[in-house]
């Protein structure tokens, strides 16, 4: 697990940051964008989704390393496969609800089976598009994409973590998943210039009360309750599980072993998800006192999506009601 600190940096601000403008799609897009003018086998594979990720600027620069598919999530993924297995190193990119519901038997036998190197950038991940209905939320893609034998999934806490947890998979063998926020403004919860490493957990906060372990949008929202706990005198704990597979079992294990119990918080249902693969971990090797913070088995109302996510207990209070729970 890497304990990120909070040391401040006299370097100037690269320019991506900027370009993302705290939005995950958008520096996935900048990310891919780079790796595109470092390496001749990366093509960008979009879904109708150009401007939601961001690849105006590759196509102009370089329009025959970008295939825009349309509204074709099936066909995005087949021919991200194929281009695969001629070398190339496809980036699908897409609207997580679509990309990973409506093409998953593309994805599970093409991409996964097949164990091919691709990666996919599912977008407008969990309720962020909270005013367009259950049809465009994501909370179950976790659960699919964990359950498939070969696939790394990834769920970046901000525009940061976006950006460098793409240029990551450069040299990642194997499909993967990384989950992406929506066109809302992100909270920022990792340094800049975070040293970004597949499969292993980010120690945000130290503690030794509780631990609270998060991934997404719930990052932000995990930091912020532990400094409410904090003023209840409540020591806690801040794990960013920015990879859920393969999972950093040393963190999670050490954080059962050192604070009082675990609270899970994700923008995922609260079956299948990373309160699942830390539940499944410490069932079998160290059982501990545990509360999940996430979706419940029910499709979300309508609304802003700030107050939709509180609505269904996904918020820093919530998280800090399940702490005091453990704590008390």
């Amino acid at each position: 697990m890497n304990d990120t600190g909070n040391g401040a940096s006299d370097a100037p601000e690269p320019e991506w940051v900027g370009l993302a403008a705290n939005q995950s799609r958008l520096s996935f897009g900048l990310a891919v964008t780079e790796l595109a003018e470092r390496d001749e086998s990366v093509v960008a594979v979009a879904a109708d989704t150009l401007d939601l990720i961001g690849l105006r600027t590759l196509m102009e620069r370089r329009p025959e390393r970008v295939i825009d598919v349309g509204i074709a999530e099936q066909n995005a993924m087949g021919i991200a496969s194929g281009l695969a297995t001629t070398g190339m190193h496809p980036y699908v990119c897409g609207y997580a609800p679509f990309i990973a519901a409506r093409s998953m038997e593309q994805l599970r036998n093409d991409v996964d089976y097949a164990n091919q190197r691709v990666v996919i950038g599912a977008a407008c991940s969990g309720i962020s598009l909270a005013v367009s209905g259950g049809t465009h939320h994501a909370v179950e893609d976790i659960a699919l994409m964990r359950g498939l034998p070969n696939m790394t999934v990834i769920v970046v806490a901000d525009a940061h973590q976006g950006y460098h947890a793409t240029l990551a998979t450069r040299d990642h063998d194997g499909p993967v998943y990384i989950r992406l926020g929506g066109r809302a403004i992100e909270t920022p919860a990792t340094p800049v210039d975070t040293d970004y490493r597949i499969g292993r957990a980010d120690l945000l906060r130290a503690g030794g009360d509780v631990t609270v372990i998060a991934c997404g949008c719930m990052v932000p929202e995990a930091v912020s309750a532990a400094e409410t706990l904090a003023g209840r005198g409540v020591d806690t704990r801040v794990i960013d599980m920015h990879t859920i597979k393969p999972l950093d079992r040393d963190a999670v294990l050490v954080a059962a072993a050192e604070t009082g119990g675990i609270v899970t918080a994700e923008e995922h249902r609260l079956t299948g998800g990373l309160g699942g693969a830390v539940a499944e971990l410490l069932a079998e090797e160290h059982p501990t006192r545990m509360r999940f913070v996430g979706m419940p088995a029910e499709y979300a109302v309508v609304g802003p999506t700030a107050k939709v996510r509180d609505r269904h207990g996904m918020s820093a209070r919530h998280i800090v009601a399940a702490c005091l729970s453990l704590a008390g």
